[in-house]
């Protein structure tokens, strides 16, 4: 959906209201002449402007820049990827006729979508159990063993006439025995299907979820106003500590900080995580967890206290876009991160001194002495009407490739499903460790993105198990590259230095690309 669509929208939307252009612009707050030029698409708008434009319509941005159509888009696009379709030939054009013309049947067919790769999911988990889980067999053979003694003890009490009583006893009981035994192997091979069923897991929780953040922006005004409550209440001015959070813990709550070594943490807390016990009333966490890890476990402890829950119940029940008890419960912990991250990197303090060292990620996290997924997570959420950042996007992706985070932004699309162009900065950081690595992207529409990614390793349970790398990678576009520390160098003028890429080899039309993994399915 091209941004030529904006300056027309506007003037439709105005018009409708009855409104002139004199108007519309006053408030504003530019020239009517200017409002002209964007009406005729002589003018790029976005950022601020757009916003205020829209709020004096009383039309949200997405409605205006086309953002809902092109998640839309990307979804019919990802649809029409799967290898089921190959022989359809399906192109980019008819996907974007049905979503701008018939936006029901497309949502139709995206919920389609999700609700068959979820019930695949289900059959691949069983019939992973059916052909490879030990279990399985054996109580498959514990079973057939149980009746095979039940029946060969029949068949004697049946044919042989002749026997004692002490044997015939003897039989019978192993008839009982054998019997009550094979009910229970089938009681439990019955309630091992059931939770067979429960661990295949649906996917379609993440995706509701990704459907919530980006239909909010990633902002939300009201867990702010609360995070600023918090800390006036915890008397925190600056910097938030592990200090301050534990003294308003204690001398509000009466809640201790228990620090324990890994090996002895009570059953069912993960060393990367922390509990906390409201009867007792303390916080659980390793000691080998990190310090920023510790101060975000109080911080999300501490805000839930002071609150009770309730800005994130409103929150979750505002959200028309969680259907299911597992969105949101997901929703319910990444909205309560977020109030987190909004206390220790307040917005207004956060996004100045993003801007003053120029998003530099690696002076944020020490800044605030936060993880550099943490900051990262952050500067998505720079999204405050007027005061806003650099828009940014967020992937993250294990070593497999598998995406475990995503928030997409207009003309760049992160795909919800396997994995991304193997081209793309997210991969190339596994090669450096550590390392930030920069890229300026360029996509088969045209569109460029500066791309900024850097690995961050979680704690491995022992010793004996492989490092734990993920790669959390930033996106911007390219108009914005020049406000960053990354962008210095960078020339979007010219070609050198430019990494062509497309969202994945399924979906790209760059046939000729030496990386390429898979066959295009769709045609250009």
């Amino acid at each position: 959906m091209g941004r030529s669509l904006i300056g027309p929208r506007i003037r439709e939307r105005r018009r409708t209201l009855g409104l002139t252009q004199a108007d519309v612009a006053a408030k504003a707050g530019i020239s009517a002449s200017y409002l002209n030029l964007i009406e005729g698409n002589k003018r790029s708008i976005g950022g601020t402007l757009l916003q205020r434009i829209a709020a004096q319509l009383g039309l949200a941005v997405d409605d205006i820049d086309g953002a809902a159509e092109r998640r839309l888009l990307d979804d019919l696009e990802e649809l029409a990827g799967e290898t089921l379709f190959a022989g359809l030939q399906l192109n980019r054009s008819s996907a974007s006729e049905l979503a701008s013309r018939h936006a029901p049947w497309a949502h139709a067919l995206i919920a389609l979508h999700r609700s068959w790769l979820d019930r695949n999911r289900a059959v691949d988990a069983l019939s992973d159990r059916l052909t490879q889980d030990p279990r399985l067999a054996d109580a498959v053979h514990d079973l057939l063993t149980k009746a095979s003694a039940i029946r060969s003890s029949s068949e004697i009490l049946e044919n042989v006439h002749d026997l004692e009583p002490a044997q015939r006893a003897r039989f019978t009981s192993i008839v009982g025995s054998n019997s009550r035994k094979l009910a229970d192997a089938a009681q439990a091979l019955a309630a091992y299907f059931d939770s067979t069923h429960a661990d295949a897991r649906s996917n379609m929780p993440v995706e509701e979820l990704d459907d919530f953040l980006v239909e909010r922006d990633n902002y939300f005004p009201e867990l702010e106003r609360v995070a600023a409550e918090f800390r006036a209440a915890a008397g925190i001015e600056g910097d938030c500590g592990d200090g301050e959070l534990l003294a308003f813990l204690e001398r509000r709550h009466s809640v201790q900080l228990r620090v324990q070594a890994a090996a002895d943490l009570p059953p069912g807390v993960d060393p990367r995580h922390f509990a906390y016990d409201p009867v007792a009333r303390t916080i659980t966490i390793a000691d080998s967890a990190p310090p920023a890890s510790r101060r975000f476990a109080l911080a999300r402890t501490a805000t839930a206290l002071h609150d009770g829950g309730r800005s994130i119940a409103a929150e979750l029940d505002r959200a028309t876009a969680l259907t299911s008890d597992m969105a949101r419960r997901r929703a319910e912990r990444a909205l309560s991160s977020y109030l987190a991250a909004a206390v220790l990197m307040p917005y207004a303090a956060f996004r100045d001194a993003a801007a003053r060292s120029r998003y530099d990620i690696e002076y944020l996290a020490r800044r605030f002495l936060a993880s550099i997924e943490q900051v990262c997570h952050r500067l998505v959420t720079l999204r405050r009407p007027g005061e806003s950042g650099i828009p940014f996007g967020l992937l993250r992706v294990d070593a497999a490739g598998f995406v475990t985070k995503r928030f997409a932004l207009p003309h760049l699309s992160l795909p919800r499903h396997g994995n991304a162009c193997p081209l793309w900065a997210a991969y190339g950081a596994f090669q450096a460790p550590g390392a930030v690595v920069r890229q300026l992207a360029e996509f088969p529409s045209g569109d460029r993105f500066l791309f900024v990614a850097q690995t961050v390793e979680k704690t491995r349970p022992a010793f004996a198990m492989p490092r734990r790398l993920l790669s959390i990678m930033l996106a911007c576009n390219a108009l914005y590259a020049d406000q960053t520390i990354y962008g210095d160098g960078l020339s979007t003028a010219s070609p050198a230095g430019i990494v062509p890429v497309g969202t994945n080899c399924r979906t790209c039309v760059r046939r000729a690309c030496a990386y390429r993994e898979e066959d295009p399915i769709i045609d250009a």
